[in-house]
């Protein structure tokens, strides 16, 4: 398609800043694991061990090295960064994610300006570069809530068993961590740890609907905490909770297969372009070469993919219909 000498030098820029990245991350992760153990350890030894495990429990998402803190306070949006990041249970520190978001958008700006010598065909590969990791984690989110809206019915059904049973509100908490599939076992296992070790119970439920951004756990929420204040059958009320939620869920899935259609016309117009650029250039190479030697034809390129992006979240946002 284009000189080797233009697409050689711009791959081995870009996997060079690509490589330089990934260790800057590994470096990161490394000292803030080390300062966690550190401090572990010396709380450990001074004894207060039970101030460390409460400790343990509220603090949310990965530490990071003890300079950062400061820097980190004044950057908007980091404290909602390592929510994003304790909710898509991705192992991360927030100071990991910049540098990955950095690095990442450094790579494909330069991979773009070495390879078009354009600066605005550079600033657009950047600021897509830039959105890499943020998909990621999303999409981790996404597919973790998933997951758990799928398995949650079933855990309530089977807390509802255990408190008909006549077990205990937290025994209960404890035979959904040991027997539901991850991740509700796994945020359930959460819940009883706190409370076993002091936290009290609403606060432990309110962290789960913080960990958690499900209608149907923050219901769920409610409902507890509403019986625990004005008493009531807390089984009758948590079978016809787990009811709803299937009912709701059966819905949401007809509404995706009513919507496939949409979906498919979205992936079609996103791969026809790309899939037309082929099958010229196969049969006319010298015709399709010209978007790619002459500036203006890079720059057509860079303006095409980056309308083909946008309009294909914009398909996305028009077919997501929220039950």
């Amino acid at each position: 398609m284009t000189n080797p000498q233009v697409w050689i030098p711009a791959v081995i820029a870009f996997v060079a800043a690509a490589f330089a990245v990934f260790a800057l991350a590994m470096l990161w992760e490394g000292l803030g694991d080390r300062r966690r153990r550190k401090e572990i350890a010396a709380r450990i030894k001074s004894g207060t061990i039970g101030e460390t495990l409460e400790s343990l429990f509220r603090e949310s998402g990965r530490t990071d090295p003890t300079w950062f803190d400061p820097v980190a306070d004044r950057l908007p949006h980091v404290r909602d960064l390592r929510h994003l990041l304790e909710q898509a249970q991705v192992p991360w520190h927030a100071g990991t994610f910049l540098i990955l978001t950095v690095g990442a958008s450094v790579a494909c700006g330069v991979f773009g300006l070495v390879l078009t010598s354009v600066p605005i065909i550079a600033l657009v590969m950047a600021v897509m570069g830039g959105t890499i990791p943020y998909l990621y984690v999303r999409r981790k989110k996404g597919k973790r809530m998933d997951a758990f809206l799928e398995r949650f019915p079933d855990a309530i059904d089977l807390l509802g068993r255990a408190i008909r049973a006549g077990h205990a509100f937290s025994t209960g908490l404890q035979m959904v961590a040991d027997e539901a599939g991850e991740p509700v076992a796994g945020e359930f296992r959460r819940v009883f740890e706190e409370q076993k070790f002091g936290l009290p119970v609403d606060e432990s439920l309110y962290g789960l609907a913080d960990r958690i951004e499900l209608v149907e756990v923050h219901i769920f929420v409610t409902a507890v905490l509403v019986q625990r204040e004005v008493g009531g059958n807390l089984a009758e009320i948590l079978d016809t909770l787990a009811q709803t939620i299937r009912e709701r869920f059966m819905i949401e899935r007809q509404v995706r297969v009513y919507t496939a259609q949409g979906r498919l016309t979205g992936y079609l117009l996103a791969a026809l372009p790309i899939i037309m650029a082929l099958l010229i250039y196969f049969l006319n190479p010298r015709y399709m070469s010209i978007l790619f030697t002459e500036m203006v034809g890079r720059m057509l390129i860079a303006v095409a993919a980056l309308m083909q992006i946008i309009g294909y979240f914009i398909i996305r946002r028009i077919i997501n219909i929220k039950v």
